[in-house]
């Protein structure tokens, strides 16, 4: 027998979060309901889908996800295809961006999209890039803003078209006070290896300069490094950052170029790669440029 669509959708969300619970939560459903569904596909495909602790696919759970991502991600083409289709507005554009990217100049784009479409219903999504290149080919969200770095780049999946806004420089980030604050660049040797403030940028995006963050007294783990700046202009240590973290930071801090480690984040806009684009899409990507060259290229915190 082959499984019903709508229990590979259930099976889709149990997997992808790792809970049954959570699972119910997103499609609307009772736990016990998720668990009865998941026990009826395993039934109807005679073979166990799912471990239970931890919650994971099997061999045979595998097998189901990939066929069902990709009758998803057909589906998602025709959809976009088909809102092509209409010139006028649609109802709904989800966006997906990364934080410092829905802080600054994402908003701005919108405020434009708006002002072409009033009526379009607009939903942003805070994601970063993988989950977002995820979101985009179950045709989750229609457009996502993503970035990877020159020393770890993250190349879209295929059936995904990306294009590059700008390269944003990775700096080192200081109190205004600091004695190195007057430098034009700074080596991170020249910086108390104690003074450091670990991030993620750090050991997963440079890891080129880690040798330079033992020991370190101030760690910082999540997505909005908004709060790191917080705690550089707090005194609190040195940072190193993506300068579009900086746009609208904290006023008591500092960034400098990296001496003898240039270093890059490349921000994208990332869609589905169909033969037809939506006209509210192609207007958002326009909104995108002039966004970025009004709130990022434009701002005091901008420089090479």
């Amino acid at each position: 027998m082959s499984p019903e669509p709508r229990l590979l959708v259930t099976l889709e969300a149990v997997a992808r979060l790792g809970s049954f619970s959570e699972a119910a939560d997103e499609l609307k459903f009772t736990q016990s309901a998720v668990s009865q569904q998941i026990s009826e596909l395993e039934r109807q495909v005679g073979a166990r889908v799912l471990d239970r602790r931890p919650v994971r696919p099997t061999a045979a759970g595998r097998v189901l996800l990939d066929g069902e991502a990709k009758v998803r991600q057909a589906l998602a083409v025709a959809d976009a295809e088909l809102k092509a289709l209409d010139a006028g507005d649609y109802g709904e554009l989800r966006i997906a961006a990364f934080v410092s990217a829905g802080a600054s100049f994402v908003p701005a784009a919108l405020a434009r999209l708006r002002a072409v479409h009033p009526d379009l219903r607009i939903a942003l999504i805070e994601s970063e890039t993988r989950a977002s290149y995820a979101a985009l080919l179950r045709g989750d969200v229609d457009l996502a803003i993503t970035y990877d770095y020159e020393t770890h780049r993250l190349p879209p999946p295929a059936d995904l078209v990306r294009r590059q806004l700008f390269p944003d420089p990775v700096k080192i980030v200081l109190p205004a006070g600091h004695p190195l604050a007057a430098r034009s660049a700074i080596h991170p040797d020249e910086v108390d290896p104690a003074e450091w403030i670990r991030t993620p940028v750090i050991p997963h995006d440079l890891t080129i300069l880690t040798e330079h963050l033992r020991p370190v007294r101030t760690d910082f783990d999540g997505d909005d490094f908004r709060t790191v700046t917080r705690l550089v202009d707090a005194a609190l240590g040195v940072a190193i950052l993506p300068t579009l973290t900086l746009i609208g930071a904290a006023t008591g801090v500092v960034a400098r170029p990296i001496a003898g480690h240039s270093q890059r984040r490349f921000v994208y806009s990332c869609r589905l790669d169909t033969s037809r684009v939506p006209t509210a899409v192609a207007d958002l990507e326009q909104c995108l440029d002039q966004a970025v060259a009004a709130v990022v290229l434009g701002s005091a915190e901008w420089s090479p």
